[in-house]
């Protein structure tokens, strides 16, 4: 099949890499013209997509801040046609769906948001891999739950990537959830790492210490693009979290030992109860 990517960072380009690895071809297009010339020269990539070569894709992928889909949905949809299935690849679902919907509609192409739970604390393509989304989760939001052969079609589409496993999902359950699972993790490890402490922790650091910080390594633009459009969702998990560490805090302030083994292990306890032991 012919694939395009808008896009070429690390997701984008992972895509790139499995896509063509598979033995398909592998259309794309970036802003930054050394990246997309980076990524022929490579072999990922076998030529530009334009607005002629669109509508000849059986699968476009737009793997961009969540602003910029939009935008390039909005400038180039009404030369997609029947034919391509489009599907974002943003970390916020809302703003890219309530757009793109209308506009798929407007335009009469077939549109479904996504995102693909996979990535590295790097960016860019020549991070990315061909087996980036092995056995990874891929989220899809499509205008109609209900149609069954649309995301049969998806699932063949995506299989040279090699995920794992389909969530089928609404933009605000997914925005719900991932200001949980992900952008609060990213944001307690960026506050995390600005203690004072931290310079000094060689020696003294092991694998609770990676786990905390390996996500402070971010793309400061994009994540605080995907912050605030998904503040509702995220100031509630923050309040929530800050709530929590005032017990904690509490608790030790009074030197109340009860109090503090009574939280510690209604956090052991929720941790098993979500994941098992």
């Amino acid at each position: 099949m012919t694939v395009g990517i808008v896009g070429l960072g690390l997701i984008g380009g992972s895509f790139a890499k499995a896509y063509h690895e598979a033995g398909h071809r592998v259309l794309a297009f970036d802003t930054d013209q050394s990246v997309f010339d980076f990524a022929v020269l490579s072999g990922a990539v076998d030529g530009l997509l334009s607005e002629e070569s669109l509508s000849s894709c059986d699968l476009i992928l737009i793997a961009v801040y969540p602003s910029a889909a939009v935008d390039y949905l909005r400038q180039h949809g009404a030369h997609i046609g029947p034919k391509p299935v489009v599907i974002d690849c943003c970390g916020t679902k809302r703003l890219v769906c309530d757009a793109c919907f209308p506009l798929a509609k407007e335009y009469g192409f077939t549109y479904l948001g996504g995102h693909p739970m996979a990535g590295t604390h790097n960016s860019g393509f020549k991070y990315a891999t061909p087996t980036m989304f092995h056995n990874a989760p891929m989220v899809l939001v499509p205008a109609d739950h209900n149609d069954i052969d649309l995301l049969s079609r998806v699932k063949e589409l995506l299989a040279p990537a090699g995920f794992g496993r389909f969530s089928i999902t609404t933009a605000e359950q997914h925005d719900e959830m991932i200001a949980f699972t992900s952008q609060l993790a990213h944001v307690v490890s960026n506050a995390y790492i600005k203690s004072p402490t931290a310079g000094l922790h060689k020696g003294f650091s092991a694998g609770s210490y990676k786990d905390m910080t390996r996500v402070a390594w971010l793309a400061p633009e994009m994540w605080a693009e995907l912050f605030l459009e998904n503040k509702d969702f995220l100031m509630a998990e923050l309040d929530t979290l800050m709530a929590n560490l005032r017990q904690y805090q509490d608790a030790m302030v009074h030197n109340d030992l009860p109090g503090l083994v009574r939280l510690l292990d209604e956090g052991r306890k929720r941790k098993e109860e979500v994941d098992g032991r």
